[in-house]
């Protein structure tokens, strides 16, 4: 009988298949990738907003809730409603349960339109296959009612099985969270504030002063004097004279104008899956790699001692005996010159032969010696 374990002291002995992504920079590297101005940033004031409700969803075959109390009360108060006055102790919820309706209430929605809805179980129901979510009112944070929301399911998946000892069950997905689109149908329009003093403040999605000084600057350079960069995330415009009472024409011009943004020098390393992304700003002081691998072997063996034939007496005896080896292959510490840019930092990584796991430790060793001029961020 021989155990093996092997104990990797290197990534490469993990033979991980890993992604590097490398956001590599074009001509214009020194001075950020050109975007539409809408892709960037947004509109102080035009937001989405949150909706939630509380509902039933019936018709679920004998699947539903397990008599929960605010199950059986809110079908004892929605069949009131119909004017059907039933205690709730004397009801059964088993084509039935309780679920929670959100949505996302995009801006300038008007009364009349819909929008999608998510649903989700809120009890112990196995499955909301084949329901129909009954007629809820979406409320918003205010507790105002902005929508009401009804219509059959689409789960996109399913479970079956028998219950008991010995059953089988199969299920794709998640089948007690199901959607509904275009089910919620807008009541009220949330008022939004898009000129205020007859300027309107662009935000950033990314804060960054010198993308905010950049898109200020190309505003300028159509609408004169007409934008001011406040901070990292704010940029003033103010509604040029000559275009009071055309908004909508102003926002549209101003949505399309190109500028471009900058972005740090950022490397990002996901151990759990491998990946590595790194920006095309990334710099590599002049430093000197070394780079080899590791791998110890454990074996364990046992041996069995039996006694000699026609022995007076005796036992056998099994005895344990391990052997360990070590493999270590030579390596030369390799000079690397500094590097300008993220192309020639992946060509030499590659040509030290080494994995996207091997990287990692690399790049984090690069940053702790003080060679790596980036930002190092771990997930």
């Amino acid at each position: 009988m021989r155990a093996t374990t092997m104990i990797p002291m290197n990534a490469r002995a993990l033979r991980w298949t890993l992604g590097l992504l490398l956001c590599l920079g074009n001509g214009m590297a020194a001075l950020g990738i050109s975007a539409r101005i809408k892709d960037i940033a947004m509109i102080s004031g035009v937001r989405d907003n949150q909706l939630v409700g509380y509902g039933l969803v019936a018709g679920i075959n004998g699947d539903g809730d397990k008599n929960p109390i605010y199950t059986l009360q809110a079908i004892a108060n929605l069949l009131q409603r119909q004017g059907i006055n039933v205690p709730a102790a004397t009801l059964s919820s088993k084509n039935v349960a309780a679920v929670m309706v959100t949505a996302d209430f995009p801006a300038f929605k008007k009364p009349g339109s819909r929008i999608d809805i998510t649903v989700s179980s809120l009890g112990d129901a196995k499955t909301l296959q084949g329901g129909v979510l009954l007629q809820t009112p979406l409320l918003g944070v205010d507790g105002e009612i902005y929508a009401v929301a009804q219509g059959p399911l689409s789960i996109g998946g399913f479970a079956a099985g028998t219950d008991g000892g010995g059953g089988a069950s199969v299920q794709k997905n998640h089948p007690t969270v199901g959607q509904i689109v275009g089910g919620a149908l807008v009541e009220r329009e949330i008022p939004m504030e898009v000129l205020r003093d007859n300027a309107l403040e662009l935000m950033l999605r990314e804060p960054d002063f010198t993308s905010a000084a950049r898109l200020a600057l190309v505003i300028n350079g159509v609408f004169t004097n007409s934008a001011t960069a406040l901070d990292s995330t704010t940029v003033r415009v103010r509604l040029p004279e000559n275009m009071e009472g055309s908004t909508v024409d102003f926002i549209a011009r101003l949505e399309a104008l190109e500028v471009s943004a900058d972005n740090p020098a950022r490397i990002i390393i996901n151990e759990r899956t491998g990946t590595i992304v790194a920006t095309s700003r990334i710099r590599i002081a002049a430093c000197a790699v070394s780079h080899g691998n590791l791998t110890i072997t454990v074996a364990s063996t046992l041996d069995v001692s039996q006694p000699a034939p026609l022995a007076q007496q005796g036992e056998t005896v099994v005895t344990p005996r391990t052997e360990t080896s070590a493999d270590e292959e030579k390596a030369g510490l390799i000079p690397l010159p500094e590097m300008p840019t993220i192309e020639k930092v992946a060509n030499a990584l590659n040509s030290l032969g080494v994995t996207p796991r091997d990287m990692m430790s690399i790049f984090q060793a690069m940053k702790q010696a003080g060679a790596l001029q980036a930002e190092l961020i771990l997930r």
